[in-house]
This record gives C-alpha cells, structure tokens and sequence, in this order.
C-alpha cells in the first residue's frame, strides 16, 4: 500500500477534501491509503507535544516530518500539503522514487516578499520555502531515521524546513510540474502542471476566490458532492 499524508489545519477542512478528493479520482488503481496528518489527534497519541507556534502559518507547518516516523521508517510515502489539487495519479509519483535519494522535492527558487498570506497568516520568506510542500518521501533511507519523535518535537523550524539532517546529495530534485506554485509559475514557459499548489491562498478563501487556476478547485468541489445518478 503506497502511503499519502496530506497537512491537515481546521480552518481548511474544505482544501482538505478536495485534495483527497482529486487523488482518488485519478488513481487508476486501489493502491493508495490517504491520512490526514491531524495535529489534535497526533497530540492526543502523545506523538507530537510541541508548543502552539502562533507564527505558524498552518497546524502541519511541523506536523509533517513524522512521515517517516509515522511510515515505520519504511517504504516511501508522499507528502503534500491540503490546499494542493492533483491533476494526475499519485501513483506516477511513487514510480519516480530513486532509492539513492532520501527525500525527492521540487528544488524552487522561490522568493517571496514578507506580507500576510491565505486568511492573514503571515508570509515569511527563507531559503528552500515551500521545497517541503510535496515531498516524495524515502521512509527507509538511513539518514531519515534521525527523524525520531525527539527531533521532530524539538528542531527548529529552520532546522526541518531547510532539511538540515540532508547533505545536498541526498535530497533528489523533481520537475516542477509535481509543485505548481499558482501565481508563481506560467504556462506554457514554465510547463504544465500535475500538482497545483495555491500556497499564497485558494478559492475556499473568499479574497483569493478567484484566483488563477480556481476552477480546477471549484470543479473539484462541485464534482465531489455529485451523487452517482447525476
């Protein structure tokens, strides 16, 4: 069973969905088992005891380095964030694994101006931002068993979000196409999406809800609560 972990915060229960939503559609086959990484519930597990981080701009923003952890340092799982639309099978990703790599991300050169984000969260710009968004996550490679519950409760944000526990060699680069900033890149110079991702806030925020490629998300959305009949 391939393993997808999807960024879970309470106040995007709806991107939540649509991302579910839009892997399962494509998935041509049963093969993936898809899990909210819900912080509340990762606390109640006495997995994760951090403080509330208010700078935090999500309740995943840590959450999501107990991937290998939580995959029993194991196999290879994806993780993205919720406000993420797939507009092609997970599986393709899986297939791209390369087993010298510990983890395989979009390598972005993306920098962004320090403002406010999605609904007022601010937007703090730092090297490697938003590499740690879709992460195609080797679960077994040895260097990402320092990822105990230790480190991940305890490492600065810096620390994990830069993956500082990586040499460079060891973090694999993916086309761009599998983390499609919206509003960042452009079509057709920079590509076509298969992942698109509206980090700087989607259409279930009413001020962004007309952004570029919002009707992928609202046909997302209308296509989910379809009964079989219609």
């Amino acid at each position: 069973m391939n393993n997808i972990y999807i960024g879970y915060d309470s106040r995007e229960d709806i991107a939540y969905q649509v991302c579910e939503h839009s892997m399962l559609k494509r998935s041509i086959i049963n093969g993936i088992n898809i899990k909210p990484l819900k912080q509340d519930e990762l606390r109640k597990k006495k997995l994760y005891w951090r403080d509330i981080d208010k700078r935090a701009s999500t309740e995943f923003t840590i959450t999501r380095f107990l991937v290998p952890y939580l995959n029993d340092f194991k196999g290879w799982a994806i993780f993205c964030d919720c406000d993420t639309v797939w507009l092609t099978d997970p599986i393709k990703l899986f297939e791209l694994a390369d087993p010298d790599k510990a983890v395989m991300v979009v390598q972005h050169d993306y920098q962004v101006k320090q403002g406010k984000k999605m609904d007022g969260k601010l937007q703090t710009p730092y090297p490697r931002k938003n590499w740690s968004s879709v992460v195609l996550w080797n679960c077994a490679h040895p260097k990402n068993r320092q990822l105990d519950l230790s480190v991940v409760n305890s490492a600065t944000p810096k620390y994990l979000h830069r993956f500082e526990w990586l040499d460079d060699e060891d973090i694999g680069e993916l086309d761009i196409s599998w983390n499609w900033l919206v509003g960042w890149y452009k079509e057709p110079e920079n590509g076509k999406p298969k992942v698109l991702h509206y980090t700087e806030g989607g259409p279930n925020f009413k001020e962004y809800r007309h952004c570029e490629y919002s009707e992928f998300f609202i046909d997302e959305l209308v296509d989910m609560f379809k009964t079989p009949e219609q």
